[in-house]
C-alpha cells in the first residue's frame, strides 16, 4: 500500500507560466500519465496513451544541429514525470498515428518553452484547434 502513486486525474486544468513572459494562464488537459520515453524533441511515449507528438512545434531531427540538446531538454523536464495532454480536437492524430498535443508539466507549457528555449520552430498543420502560432 505504501508503495502506491496516486494516478493523476485524466482531466482538469493547471496554472502555468511561461518563463519568458511570466504570464500565468489557466490551461485544461484531456488525458495525462507518466512520460517513460523520450524520442527525440518532439515526440514521447506516456503510460496508458502511446506515442504524442507535440503539436505546432518541430525540433531538429537525428543527426540535426540542436537534436541532442532538444532531446535532452525533453527528458529533463518530461520523462519518469506526470505529463498532462490538450490534444488537439481537429486533428488527433498524425500520418504516424502518434497523438497531437500540446504537453505540459506541473507548471510548464513544454511545447511553447521548446520555442522559447529556442529548441524548436513553430510548425502549423491545419485542421487544429490550435491558432497558427498561438503554442
Amino acid at each position: 500500500m505504501d508503495n502506491e502513486v496516486a494516478a493523476a486525474p485524466s482531466q482538469g486544468t493547471l496554472n502555468i507560466e511561461d518563463s519568458k513572459t511570466h504570464e500565468v494562464r489557466n490551461v485544461h488537459y484531456e488525458a495525462s500519465g507518466k512520460c517513460y520515453k523520450v524520442v527525440d524533441g518532439d515526440t514521447i511515449w506516456v503510460e496508458g496513451i502511446g506515442k504524442i507528438r507535440f503539436v505546432q512545434v518541430n525540433t531538429p531531427e537525428r543527426g540535426e544541429p540542436g537534436y541532442h540538446e532538444a532531446k535532452d531538454y525533453v527528458k529533463e523536464k518530461c520523462l519518469g514525470k506526470t505529463v498532462y495532454l490538450d490534444i488537439d480536437d481537429k486533428k488527433h492524430y498524425d500520418k504516424y498515428n502518434r497523438t497531437l498535443a500540446i504537453v505540459y508539466t506541473e507548471d510548464l507549457d513544454i511545447n511553447r518553452e521548446l520555442l522559447n528555449e529556442n529548441l524548436a520552430e513553430i510548425m502549423y498543420i491545419p485542421p487544429s484547434e490550435f491558432a497558427k502560432g498561438s503554442v
